[in-house]
């Protein structure tokens, strides 16, 4: 049964609608109608008999809005997550003639990896029930969900998943290796498995301290199936380039409305070395409006410069598109693997009521030639696409062109 009156589900109806329309970045965004979107959705919104279904019905809803880095929810509900929660990805592919889910990026130290998934795995049964495209597999915050799943040589295994509480000392996400390395003959491989931390100080540290042991004159850097993160990535961007160098800038809807030059802007160049340093960040941006432009910390020269590789997949969004995006369009390194997601306006989310809050994109990124990532994305130099024979083989083929194309730089 659902937990609210209808009346109460009314005045939420229209704190949502209004939230929306004030504080999203662009109400117009993709041509969208909001208004008339939202009062054709109104009553089945109003007549949600649970709360479950109410949850589903707003977000639906806001589906319309075709924009990342939205949603609805309870703040205090426990929400069942996908692919961020297990720290894995998945990939639609064909199994017998049926349609399945392949494990395709499982991230050291998070949950599936924990529990002993392998990439190309294939997932038959979450819990007891079957699953198969186009549904996805949820895994509730908190419990053990076990796993039905077709091992390589086609035997069938059960696992238990565990998923840590969100927002706890076992919270999903840092439970991850975020940075992992080795070398491949003279080629390095530098793998970032997400950008954790607002500010990014232990990312950039690991970052740097699986550089120095590379020591290598070809870099990799495999970004496949990190979802983003904090400002971190700048220092993988700028161990791309010697030089203090113009990365792009996020601009809000306040300051979008106005004349700006976003040469004016505030500049983010430099991610500190101790947490201390955190202080001179709070008195160069407290109480400023949150649009900022980002430079590279000019790290000097490095024996791989011109010869590096961004291996990027359709599950690398948000910070790795800015990372992408940068070398892109600065002729930095070769791009290889299939076209980014496209998901990068910065979120911020809102109370409308009983305890529910809306999440809505209240930034927009632009690369510093002005190019709008949303729902475009960046699309590799060479495209490599994901092999589920070649992984199931146990060769990763993405990772193999992307090293026969470090050895021909």
């Amino acid at each position: 049964m659902n937990s609210l009156t209808k009346n109460q589900i009314g005045l939420m109806f229209h704190k949502v609608v209004d939230t929306c329309e004030k504080k999203l970045y662009d109400p117009k965004l993709n041509g969208v109608d909001w208004r008339h979107l939202a009062e054709a959705r109104k009553e089945r919104i109003l007549d949600a008999v649970s709360d479950e279904e109410l949850e589903r019905e707003f977000n639906e809803l806001i589906k319309e809005l075709k924009v990342s880095h939205a949603g609805f929810y309870h703040e205090k509900r426990p929400r069942a997550a996908g692919k961020m929660a297990i720290s894995a990805t998945l990939f639609k592919a064909e199994d017998d003639g049926r349609s399945c889910w392949v494990f395709q990026d499982v991230h050291p130290g998070g949950a599936a990896f924990t529990a002993g998934v392998q990439p190309g795995d294939i997932l038959l049964r979450v819990g007891e029930n079957e699953i198969a495209p186009p549904d996805l597999p949820l895994f509730p915050l908190g419990e053990t969900t076990s796993v039905d799943i077709k091992r390589r040589d086609c035997a069938h295994v059960r696992l238990r998943i565990e998923v840590p509480k969100s927002k706890t000392k076992k919270r999903p996400l840092i439970e991850l290796q975020p940075v992992s390395s080795m070398k491949h003959g003279e080629v390095g491989w530098l793998k970032v498995c997400m950008f954790p931390g607002a500010i990014g100080i232990d990312v950039a540290r690991d970052i740097d301290k699986a550089i120095q042991s590379l020591d290598c004159e070809r870099l990799i850097i495999d970004l496949r199936g990190n979802t983003g993160g904090g400002i971190g990535c700048l220092r993988l961007m700028s161990y791309l380039t010697p030089d203090r160098v113009p990365v792009g800038y996020s601009v809000t809807r306040r300051r979008a409305e106005q004349s700006f030059s976003k040469e004016k802007l505030p500049v983010f160049d430099h991610i500190p070395s101790k947490k201390i340093g955190l202080i001179g960040l709070l008195l160069k941006f407290a109480r400023r409006d949150q649009s900022v432009a980002i430079a590279t910390e000019r790290l000097g020269k490095r024996r791989f410069h011109g010869k590096v590789v961004l291996l990027v997949n359709e599950h690398s969004a948000s910070s790795c598109e800015m990372v992408a995006a940068f070398a892109s369009e600065n002729k930095l390194a070769t791009i290889v693997g299939t076209k980014t997601p496209g998901r990068l306006l910065g979120g911020h989310s809102f109370r409308v009521g009983n305890g529910y809050r809306i999440a809505l994109p209240v930034a927009a990124y632009y690369t510093w030639h002005g190019t709008f990532l949303e729902g475009r994305g960046v699309t590799p130099d060479m495209e490599e696409p994901f092999s589920v024979s070649a992984i199931r083989s146990g060769r990763d083929a993405q990772l193999q062109r992307a090293i026969e194309v470090a050895n021909e730089l």
